[in-house]
C-alpha cells in the first residue's frame, strides 16, 4: 500500500492488481455512493481513515423522510470500537443503534427491540430471552440445524444451480429462528418478504426509489410483530416446547415479557438472526470461490479448520458494518473530546481491517488465529445474544456443503444490498455437482 502525503489531499493507493488511489477529503460515509464503489476502493479509503484522520465527522445523510440531524462521528480504529462498547454508560443505545438519524419511538420499539435499550430495561429483556440462547440451549439444536441444512441441499442438488443466497443461505437461519420460535413453514415466505424490506429499505429492490419508506418499514415491522403476538396469545393456553412458549410463560425473577415486547424481540430476531447469518454463510461461499486453496484446506480436514474458518468468514463478512451510540456526557476517548449528545458509528467493517490488530488484514484465511474481529458486535452488553447459534448454523451449513457438493462455487458475481449499514449479498449464481 502507497500512501502520499499532503493534509486534506492525502492520497492513499492500494497494492489491488489494478491499483486504486482514494483521497481524504473525498471519503463521505454519508454518500451511498461511497458504499457501491469497489471493494478495494472502501478498504483504501478506510486505511486512510484509520491512519490520518480515526474519528472523521460527518453530515448527517438526507433520507427524504427524517430530518438530518448535527451530523456523526465515525470510529474506525479496532481500540477505539472496543473502549467504547465497554462503557455503555457513556455511549449510550437508547436513542438508537440502528438509524444515523433520530427516529420516531414506535420505530424504535418495532425494529430495534432490547439493541435500542440501555440498563436497567435492556438487562431485563435480555436475562429474559436470553435462556434461548445458552450453549446447552443451542446444542440442543444441533440436530435441527443438521435436518434443515441437509433438506435445503435435497432441495437443490439434483439440479446443479441455484441461486445461493434465496435457496440455501437465507433459508437456513430463517427456518430455524421460525421452527424455535413455533412459526409454521407456511409463514416463511412471509417473515422472508418481511424482514428483507426492513433491512433493504435503501435498496430499490425491496422499496422502489419513490416509495413511502416509513410506512413501509412500520407495516412490515407491524406485520411480523402481530404474527408472533397472535401467535403468542395461543401459547399462553395451548404452551408447546417452543420458544414462543417459554417466553410468554417464563417468570424470570418475578419477570415477564409483555406481547409487545415479544412482537419487538421477534422483529429484532428474524431482522437480526436470520439477515446477518445468511449474509455471513453467502460472503462465506463467494470467499471459498476467491480463494479456492483456503477451500481445498478446509475440506481436507473441515472439523479441524471449521471454528477458525468461521470466525474468519465472519470477520471479513462484517454483516453489520455499524452500529450507533449516543454521548450521555463529555468524555475523552483515546485523546478525542466528544461532548454530550455526540452521536458515534462504531464501524465495525473497518475495524475487522484494522493493520494494528490483524496481520495482512486484506488476506482470507481460515487459520487465522487469534482473531479477535467485532463481527459480533464489540465486548459488553450489546455483544450479539444469537453469536452461539450463527456459528453453529454457518459451521452446519459448510459441513453439508463440502461433503454433498464439494465442488460448489459462485458462478458469477454476487448482487450487492445497497445499505449503508448491512453489507449483505441479495443473490449469487453458483453451480455443483451432486451427489447423494
Amino acid at each position: 500500500m502507497f500512501l502520499s502525503t499532503g493534509s486534506e489531499n492525502l492520497v492513499v493507493q492500494t497494492s489491488a492488481p489494478n491499483g486504486v488511489s482514494v483521497r481524504l477529503d473525498e471519503i463521505d460515509l454519508s454518500d451511498m455512493a461511497f458504499w457501491v464503489r469497489p471493494l478495494p476502493e472502501r478498504e483504501a479509503a478506510f486505511s486512510l481513515l484509520r491512519q490520518y484522520r480515526p474519528v472523521p465527522f460527518y453530515p448527517e445523510p438526507d433520507l427524504g423522510w427524517l430530518e438530518p440531524g448535527p451530523g456523526y462521528y465515525a470510529l474506525t480504529r479496532h481500540e477505539d470500537i472496543v473502549e467504547a462498547s465497554r462503557q455503555p454508560e457513556v455511549f449510550s443505545s437508547a436513542k438508537g443503534a440502528t438509524s444515523v438519524a433520530d427516529t420516531p419511538e414506535d420505530f424504535l420499539e418495532f425494529f430495534g427491540s432490547m439493541i435500542n435499550l440501555d440498563d436497567p430495561r435492556h438487562a431485563r429483556l435480555r436475562r429474559i430471552v436470553s435462556q434461548g440462547f445458552t450453549p446447552r440451549m443451542i446444542k440442543k439444536l444441533e440436530d435441527d440445524v443438521q435436518r434443515a441444512a441437509a433438506l435445503l441441499v435435497d432441495d437443490v442438488i439434483d439440479r446443479g444451480e441455484c441461486d445461493f443466497v434465496t435457496e440455501i443461505a437465507a433459508r437456513l437461519p430463517l427456518k430455524i429462528i421460525c421452527d424455535m420460535m413455533g412459526v409454521p413453514e407456511r409463514d416463511y415466505d412471509f417473515v422472508f418478504d418481511r424482514s428483507n424490506v426492513i433491512l433493504g429499505s435503501q435498496d430499490p429492490e425491496y422499496i422502489p426509489e419513490g416509495g413511502d419508506v416509513p410506512t413501509v418499514l412500520l407495516t412490515a415491522g407491524a406485520e411480523l410483530s402481530e404474527m408472533v403476538q397472535e401467535l403468542a396469545r395461543h401459547r399462553v393456553a395451548n404452551p408447546t416446547d417452543d420458544l414462543t412458549s417459554a417466553l410468554v410463560n417464563a417468570n424470570i425473577d418475578g419477570e415477564q415479557l409483555t406481547t409487545q415486547e415479544l412482537g419487538s424481540f421477534f422483529v429484532l430476531l428474524v431482522v437480526a438472526g436470520n439477515e446477518t447469518t445468511r449474509n455471513a454463510i453467502s460472503h462465506g461461499l463467494w470467499l471459498l470461490t476467491q480463494h479456492p486453496d483456503q477451500r481445498d484446506l478446509w475440506a481436507s480436514d473441515f472439523e479441524a479448520y471449521a471454528p477458525t474458518a468461521v470466525e474468519e468468514i465472519v470477520r471479513v463478512a462484517s454483516p453489520v458494518i455499524w452500529m450507533r451510540r449516543t454521548l450521555t456526557r463529555d468524555h475523552e476517548l483515546n485523546g478525542h473530546r466528544f461532548a454530550e449528545g455526540d452521536k458515534v458509528l462504531l464501524m465495525y467493517w473497518s475495524a475487522n481491517r484494522d493493520e494494528t490488530i490483524f496481520d495482512d488484514p486484506y488476506t482470507f484465511d481460515i487459520t487465522r488465529s487469534p482473531n479477535p474481529h467485532v463481527g459480533f458486535g464489540g465486548p459488553g452488553p450489546h455483544y450479539c445474544l444469537g453469536a452461539h447459534l450463527a456459528r453453529r448454523e454457518i459451521t452446519v451449513m459448510f459441513r453439508e456443503l463440502l461433503r454433498r457438493v464439494p465442488d460448489i462455487h459462485a458462478s458469477g458475481e454476487p448482487s450487492r444490498l445497497q445499505s449503508t449499514f448491512i453489507n449483505g449479498i441479495k443473490h449469487l449464481p453458483c453451480t455443483f455437482t451432486g451427489k447423494r
